[in-house]
């Protein structure tokens, strides 16, 4: 789903991001709930980025990754931890692109989200490449879900990946 979004441009960039876990839902611009064998996920899209909330009976996680005034949290390279009864493993990458480069890669990744079932992309008003994407998957019983980031003015995409499911018993 391709949304246009409602809001006034300000243009960022990927040093501005930061990440959180276990957040109150922000104000969303977009949203698409998913149901994904079992597992409930909104994916929301914030004026600063994004937004994902995760629901099933294993209990509720919180994923932020925005620009988010007075947070001590930049946006981590990787995280792996423990959220309930859940492993959480988050990577994030910066994509240094040149001005033909940036715009090709934003025709691919928007033409992959606009149309798939469970994907979420919005389109922020003042440039033709500023746009936050999201797509997610349930998988082997993990719920996966990838997000972009575009900051066409500094020529960077910021990728995310995201994988959570049940703990794994240790082995003896």
């Amino acid at each position: 789903m391709l949304k246009t979004l409602k809001t006034t441009y300000t243009d960022t960039c990927a040093a501005d991001l930061a990440w959180a876990l276990g957040r109150e839902p922000l104000p969303a611009l977009a949203v698409l709930d998913l149901e994904l064998t079992g597992a409930k996920l909104q994916l929301r899209l914030l004026g600063a980025s994004h937004q994902v909330l995760l629901e099933d009976e294993q209990g509720n996680c919180s994923e932020t990754v925005a620009c988010m005034p007075g947070s001590s949290t930049p946006l981590p390279l990787g995280v792996s931890k423990r959220v309930g009864e859940w492993e959480y493993e988050f990577a994030a990458r910066v994509e240094n692109l040149s001005q033909g480069s940036f715009a090709g890669r934003a025709q691919e990744l928007l033409a992959l989200v606009a149309d798939h079932p469970n994907g979420l992309a919005g389109m922020f008003p003042g440039s033709p490449y500023a746009f936050t994407a999201m797509l997610a998957q349930k998988h082997d019983g993990q719920v996966r879900w990838r997000t972009w980031h575009a900051y066409p003015e500094e020529g960077q995409l910021v990728v995310t990946r995201t994988r959570i499911g049940a703990r794994t018993p240790a082995a003896l």
